[in-house]
């Protein structure tokens, strides 16, 4: 089926965004028994680009790209919990006037039912009193507009990318435990100072851990974060049915870690289930292997992995690829499946943490810090001076040093243009991030 059965002329900017905001008219509608009810009126119904099937087509996934009455609502009203408007259909609150009769008279509709060119849907008009998020608006800092800016290392109509620093969250909610001082979140700050000449904030479309560093993508557009969201999701479904030696992988991601201790096997591949374990009567939770897949907590997770350099001083260069995207993934299962935890990462590896030695800092590396460029600049006091092997207590050494993904930008240009246009072919771009301060002042500290 197409992906675009008519093609509308819009700004990049507000490209088949719909907001709430948007809804045309609030209507009495004298036709129901309670007469003198009022509704929440949505835009009519267009056919558009749709970003979610427009990912999964360029993942290999033929799917039914039809759009239900539940799609369109959370494409017009975004800001709608998705358990709030899956409640207003089970209490047969929505109603759709279709354009495909005579008589105009708006009648129930169910979630997955299909929507047709010109319908209409209403909401109850209480759905206007629900409470918008209160975002805290922090005076703008040159300073920190040149840190934020720095990060960057792709921009396109479609995407940015940046390089995250070790240490900041990437969403306000994701403070977590350790997260005293740090305020700011990236979300919000490419929110403040990436928006460019963009009517819209980019949109986050996956995660880093807090303490983990490297490539952090975001879709500058709602259609564009829907396409790359699908393409991460897919990647993860996807891999549990595919042969994991013969497929090619539409997204490919690449990790560097520095482990203690050093693997059996120069490389392969681990296939171990992960599970959430609650702790301290639910204060804390930790991410452990599950010994039976068939438990229900359980998630497939695969990771490749293979040894990119050692060293007699007790650690191991290792190169991941994560073929899921499961919570600590990388972390535990090197912690848990090679016996070789990720040097900084204290939840999983404290043991091996207590029996590691302090290493002195050649001069070598010493110079070459004192030189770095990212030294100079730290507006969040996120500690990027220090955090190497030769401190007492080294950061997190996990960083995502390499993305492999199809050309979104160049997709989506293919099909505002032609309705079935070939995606599953369509170019991809590499992108790479540069070491953090605290890995590289290790790698040296190792070479030298």
């Amino acid at each position: 089926m197409s992906l675009l059965r008519r093609v509308v002329k819009t700004p990049h900017s507000s490209f088949y965004r719909c907001q709430c905001y948007c809804a045309t008219t609030v209507t009495d509608n004298k036709n129901e028994n309670e007469k003198g009810n009022k509704w929440f009126t949505l835009p009519p119904f267009t056919a558009a680009v749709n970003g979610a099937a427009l990912g999964r087509e360029l993942a290999g996934v033929k799917m039914d790209n039809s759009v239900t009455a539940l799609k369109w609502i959370q494409r017009c009203c975004p800001e709608l919990p998705k358990s709030l408007v899956q409640k207003l259909f089970r209490l047969r609150q929505v109603r759709r006037e279709s354009s495909n009769v005579e008589e105009q008279r708006p009648k129930r509709v169910s979630a997955k039912e299909s929507m047709n060119i010109g319908d209409r849907i209403f909401l109850p008009i209480t759905v206007e009193k629900f409470p918008s998020e209160k975002v805290v608006d922090y005076p703008s800092s040159e300073e920190e507009r040149k840190f934020v800016h720095s990060l960057e290392l792709y921009k396109d109509p479609e995407i940015i990318v940046v390089n995250k620093p070790p240490g900041m969250p990437v969403q306000k909610w994701n403070f977590g435990q350790g997260g005293i001082g740090i305020k700011r979140s990236l979300d919000e700050l490419a929110a403040k100072y990436m928006k460019y000449e963009y009517s819209e904030a980019p949109r986050l479309v996956h995660r880093l851990d807090r303490d983990s560093s490297g490539l952090l993508m975001m879709g500058r557009t709602q259609l564009s974060a829907s396409a790359l969201h699908s393409i991460f999701r897919e990647k993860t479904f996807d891999t549990q049915n595919e042969d994991l030696e013969s497929k090619k992988r539409i997204l490919q991601k690449k990790y560097w870690a520095l482990v203690i201790g050093c693997p059996r096997r120069s490389g392969g591949i681990i296939s171990a289930p992960l599970g959430k374990l609650v702790l301290d009567n639910g204060k804390s939770e930790r991410i452990t292997i599950m010994p039976d897949v068939r438990e229900p907590s359980a998630q497939y997770a695969v990771t490749e992995y293979r040894i990119i350099g050692s060293s007699e001083k007790g650690y191991t260069w290792l190169e991941l690829s994560p073929l899921t995207g499961r919570k600590h993934q990388l972390r535990v299962h090197c912690a848990e499946a090679l016996g070789t935890p990720i040097v900084g990462d204290y939840k999983y590896g404290w043991q091996a943490h207590r029996k590691l030695k302090h290493l002195p800092s050649p001069a070598s590396a010493v110079n070459r810090g004192a030189q770095s460029p990212r030294l100079k600049t730290d507006p969040f006091s996120l500690r990027l001076g220090n955090g190497s092997i030769t401190d007492k207590q080294p950061h997190l050494h996990l960083h995502c040093k390499e993305m492999v993904l199809p050309n979104i930008s160049l997709a989506l240009k293919r099909a505002q243009v032609v309705s079935d246009a070939d995606l599953v072919h369509v170019e991809s771009i590499k992108l790479e991030a540069p070491l953090p301060f605290h890995m590289q002042r290790s790698w040296d500290c190792l070479s030298s």
